[in-house]
Order: structure tokens, then C-alpha cells, then sequence
């Protein structure tokens, strides 16, 4: 063919074109089954069609012929990302100097299917590298391990390190491996775990018998600290059958005799023969009288922890020194009424109202943060004369209202009555009845004042109503004059609760009755062992006793350095109640313990 104007002598026919095709087709299929020397030769035998890709290995396509490499994608790509991990050191000057023992094994025995070793094709890959970094600042990893980027001169040395050095550390929760103390009374408390907890139930005679021994002698199996198998471990069932034992004083079976407050629904209908009985209401009163003086003697001896005395209209709570971070004996009443404060007052007994004291003391400190030094030397030059112009007021109240007179109204205007201006004065004061902020705290030598003035005091018992004439509900951990061994009911379910799409199997618990607060950590501290560290737990309030966790200023400072390793809990319990509660007039509501952490709401 001659050649013409704008003639181009790389241009093919169609036909010559698919007959080379075919030709080249033809001659890759034969050298890739014969493996011969052209497999040197071939151009294409390590190409990657695409970035990053997998190699592919002269593998004939359905279109004919090898994809052409991708023209974007650089050197570095032509490598699996796991054959190409670096360390690059600070001190090195000319760029990467080592790899990894994996890298070096893959290295001596693997080869591309072009004949050149991976080894050869890593030192061209490294010369051009260090040329590439001869140029460049600095190199480090890109997210994806497959591009490098450039960085400043002054780059520190950790960020050339490998990514687990320079990763920041998982931080743990830190762990929880105690609640705070509550020593509020509870009603019910209800168990959960994923393992089943049939051991808490239907325990054996010989158990039984061995819980009421031990608690009684104040005896305390160890054990360990994950049990495997609980329903073979006849400890755990006796331990859990100790903690479930507390002393009660009067006992009348066929009354439940707690709780005692609009406790009017329980009493009905029940058979009352104190009631119309004088005698009879004065023989329970005398030995409800030896029982709580024996309690007291108990607890000043420090051979009882603590008591709880629950009458119709309050509850005291009566704790030894060295309990509650206090170093004297403390009592709580909550709650009370203006007649049963001003009964106490009348008869020498010193108290504190911690929570109103607490809402007194924020509303000085937000007032004088208001104010400026004047104002508050104001102030307290008027707090001192204070006490002369209410004496002032008072007269002016109690007299003759002369300056009715002088505006010439004394006979259109009402003249409030004594009764009413009375009143008026004691508002405050009766506003706090039957309220939590009406909690009374008596410490010291008061207590035993205290004693005194509950067994003279008439108000104690009911006059009128279901409850009339039956004294107070005495409750203790240790034994006392007079007293009746009771166990907490316990009873226990299985349940099958929904998790997502499917149904999980769920063990329960069920505890009912007055749980003191030393039984409701005994019965914790067990489930740790027993349930591997994970259990959840719902508590029921006694609500006129959740304020029994307020304690006073004078509480917070002082430490229980008092021994009562004979007062017959156990060792961990009495280590909780000696610390100062921080719920406040709260109480606890639920008990989370996962991992062997406790995580808890009020």
C-alpha cells in the first residue's frame, strides 16, 4: 500500500486486529500450561487490574486477552498490603530498614508468577522508596496502609511508630465492690440472676439446723470466691439460711406485727383480746418494758449492733458507737410530731433536726453570697437585737392593739383571738409533722433518756383503733430478753424472659419480711459467690424509715474507732455499717452487680 496524506503506519485492519488476537490468545494459553521460559518474558504476569486488587495469574477472561494495569495505581500497590509492612525508625536517615519475620518468611519462600522473587521485587520497591524519601520530609502511614503522606519537618517521633504503640490505652470502669450502707427497713426484695437460684429454697434439716446454730453462736463459714456448683454446696444453703434470721419482740402469730404504720388493713379482722383488757394491756406493756431496757443494755455493752423499735405513728432506730460513722450511741425518730418533740424537750432530752438544720444552713450561705460585707454586718447587727423586738411584738400582739384606737378602726376590725395568734406563731413548727424533714436525731447520754421517756410515754401506744393497747414492734439482729427467733420467708422462681427474638431463662428470688440492713448485705454478699458476680436486686422501702440514712455534721467527721467484733454480724456487714451512709433521706431502690461490680440507684 503506498503511502498517503495523513496515512498513519500504525493502523490496522479489523481483521488484522482479531487475528492477532486470537494469535496472542493462543500463545498465553500455551506458555501459562507449559510454564516454559517465555513466562520470564510475559509482560503481564504480575499485573493488578485493579488498585488494590488481587493479582490475577495469566487467567484467561471471557473478552479475550489480560486487563491492562491501572495507570493510576503506584508501586507500592503492586504488593498485598501484608507483604509490604514496614517499620520505619526514627534514626534511620534513608527511610525503612527492616520488616517484619513474617514478611521475611513470605519473602524466601513465595515468587511472582513473572520468575522475579518477591525478595527482588521489595528491594526495588525499597530503592525507589529511598529516593522517594531522600526528597521528602518525613513518611508516615495513611489510614488505609496503602498511600504515604508527607509531614512536616518537626513531626515527633511517635507518630513513626506503629499504630498499637501510639494508640491511646482502654481504660477500664473503675470497680465497684461495695454499696453504700442503707439503714432504712425493707419489706421485699426480689432477686434475679441468668443462673438459676433453686439452692435458696427447701434447704435440709441439717442445714436448717446448722444456719439457726450458727447464727446464734455468731459463726461464719468462709467461702469461695466463685462457687460452681451452689446447689451441692451445703455452706452456701446453711450461710443463706443464717442471713435470713432476725429477733422480734412481742410475737403473735396470727398478727403481723410489721409494718406498723396504716398498718389498720392487717389488723382487721384478727382477734384482739388486749383490747377491752386492762390487766392484760399492762402485763405486755411490763414485758415489752424488760425487753427494751435489755436491748439497750445490749447495745450500750456492744454485744447488739442495733434495734429498731416500730410503733403505730413513728419508728426509732438506736445504733451502737462506732456505727454509722458515729463514736456515741445515736437514735433516729422519724416521724415525729410537734407534741412528741415538745414531750421530749419537757423532759431534759437533747435532739437535732438534721434536715432542717441542712435547708437553715444553704439558705444563710445563698444569702450571705448575696450580699456585701455591709449588708451582712447589717444583718447581724439585726440577729442581735433581734430577740428584743420580737419581745417587742409579742407585747404589741398580746396587748390592747392601742393603735386600732388612735386610727379610730378598733371597733370595724375583728380582734384576733389568743387561740389564733398561737397558731400563727406555731406554723412553722406543726408543718413539719409526719414529713421526712421531721426526723429527730438524740445522741450521747440522751439515748438513755431517751429509753425512759418511751416506756413512760403514753403516746407510744394507740389508744383507740385495731392497734389499741398492743405495744411497739421490737426488731434486732441479736438475741435479747424476751425476744422470738423469726426467718425471712424466701421463695424462688424460675421465669422465662424475652431478650430481643428470643425467650432467656431467668432465676428469681423472692424475700420478704422486716430485712434489717446487716441481713440485706449477708444475702448480697452470698449471691456474689453463688451467682458468679452477676445478680440484680429490687428493693421495697419501709418509707417512714428511708430518712434513717441522714446523720448529722458532727456524724461526718467522726470515725467508728470502736470495737464491736462481738456484736454477731458478720465482718464484712459491720465493716459497711460503720461508714457514714451517703443517701442522705434517700433510700436504695435497685442493686446491679456485673463483673463482680456493684452499680446501684436510689
Amino acid at each position: 500500500m503506498s503511502q498517503q496524506d495523513g496515512y498513519s503506519p500504525s493502523f490496522k485492519r479489523p481483521a488484522d486486529v482479531m487475528r492477532m488476537r486470537r494469535k496472542r490468545t493462543r500463545s498465553d494459553a500455551g506458555v501459562s500450561s507449559t510454564g516454559g521460559p517465555g513466562q520470564s518474558d510475559s509482560p503481564r504476569a504480575c499485573v493488578r487490574p485493579f488498585s488494590p486488587g488481587p493479582l490475577f495469574h495469566n487467567q484467561n477472561r471471557s473478552g479475550g486477552g489480560t486487563k491492562r494495569r491501572n495507570p493510576f495505581a503506584n508501586i507500592e500497590n503492586t504488593f498485598s498490603p501484608k507483604k509490604k509492612c514496614l517499620i520505619y525508625n526514627d534514626d534511620a536517615a534513608d527511610g525503612p530498614t527492616m520488616r517484619t519475620r513474617t514478611e521475611e518468611e513470605d519473602t524466601s519462600s513465595k515468587e511472582c508468577p513473572g520468575g522475579l522473587s518477591l525478595s527482588a521485587r521489595l528491594a526495588e520497591a525499597e530503592t525507589q522508596e529511598r529516593q522517594d524519601v531522600s526528597s521528602k520530609d518525613c513518611l508516615t502511614f495513611s489510614e488505609d496502609d496503602s498511600l504515604f503522606e508527607e509531614e512536616e519537618k518537626d513531626v515527633s517521633g511517635p507518630l513513626l511508630k506503629s499504630p498499637p504503640a501510639i494508640a491511646p490505652a482502654s481504660i477500664a470502669p473503675p470497680m465497684c465492690t461495695e454499696y453504700p450502707a442503707d439503714w432504712s427497713l425493707k419489706t421485699r426484695l426480689l432477686f434475679t440472676s441468668p443462673l438459676t437460684l433453686s439452692w435458696a429454697e427447701h434447704p435440709k434439716a441439717q442445714e436448717e439446723a446448722s444456719g439457726l446454730s450458727h447464727h446464734c453462736r455468731a459463726r461464719f463459714s468462709p467461702l469461695p470466691h466463685s462457687l460452681q456448683d451452689p446447689r451441692s454446696c451445703s455452706e452456701l444453703r446453711s450461710a443463706f439460711q443464717q442471713s435470713l434470721v432476725y429477733w422480734q419482740h412481742p410475737s403473735l402469730p396470727w398478727i403481723p406485727l410489721f409494718p406498723r404504720i396504716n398498718a389498720e388493713r392487717s389488723f382487721a379482722g384478727r382477734s384482739t383480746p388486749w383490747a377491752q383488757d386492762r390487766a392484760l394491756q399492762q402485763s405486755l406493756m411490763s414485758e415489752w418494758s424488760v425487753s427494751l431496757s435489755s436491748l439497750y443494755s445490749l447495745l450500750k455493752a456492744r454485744l447488739c449492733p442495733y434495734f429498731y423499735l416500730c410503733s403505730h405513728q413513728s419508728t426509732v432506730l438506736f445504733r451502737a458507737a462506732g456505727l454509722g460513722g458515729s463514736s456515741s450511741i445515736t437514735a433516729s425518730i422519724s416521724p415525729t410530731t410537734r407534741g412528741l418533740r415538745e414531750a421530749m424537750k419537757a423532759d431534759g432530752i437533747e435532739f437535732s433536726l438534721p434536715l432542717v438544720e441542712e435547708r437553715r444552713r444553704s439558705r444563710e450561705q445563698q444569702n450571705l453570697s448575696g450580699q456585701g460585707e455591709e449588708e451582712e454586718q447589717e444583718c447581724s447587727e439585726l440577729n442581735e437585737e433581734s430577740p428584743a423586738g420580737d419581745e417587742e411584738e409579742n407585747d404589741d400582739e398580746d396587748g390592747s392593739f392601742s393603735w386600732l384606737k388612735e386610727m379610730g378602726v378598733q371597733d370595724k376590725i375583728k380582734k384576733p383571738d389568743s387561740i389564733t395568734m398561737q397558731l400563727r406563731k406555731e406554723g412553722p413548727a406543726v408543718s413539719l409533722d409526719h414529713r421526712p424533714e421531721s426526723v429527730v436525731c438524740v445522741e450521747g447520754p440522751h439515748t438513755f433518756t431517751l429509753i425512759n421517756f418511751l416506756i413512760s410515754w403514753k403516746g407510744l401506744v394507740a389508744a383507740a383503733g385495731s392497734q389499741a393497747g398492743l405495744p411497739p414492734t421490737l426488731l434486732a439482729p441479736s438475741a435479747f430478753r424476751g425476744a422470738t427467733m423469726h426467718t425471712l420467708k424466701a421463695r424462688s422462681v424460675n421465669v422465662r424472659s424475652q431478650v430481643g427474638s428470643s425467650y432467656q431463662s431467668i432465676g428469681s428470688v423472692e424475700v420478704t419480711g422486716p430485712i434489717l440492713p446487716s441481713s440485706l448485705h449477708t444475702i448480697t454478699t452470698l449471691l456474689r459467690s453463688a451467682q458468679k458476680g452477676n445478680f440484680s436486686a429490687a428493693l421495697y422501702t419501709h418509707t417512714p424509715t428511708a430518712v434513717m440514712n441522714t446523720h448529722t455534721a458532727e456524724q461526718q467527721g467522726t470515725g467508728g474507732a470502736v470495737d464491736l467484733s462481738a456484736c454477731g454480724l458478720h465482718p464484712a456487714s459491720l465493716q459497711q455499717l460503720q461508714q457514714p451512709s451517703s443517701l442522705g433521706k434517700t433510700a436504695l431502690t435497685h442493686i446491679n452487680m456485673s463483673n463482680y461490680s456493684y452499680m446501684w440507684k436510689k
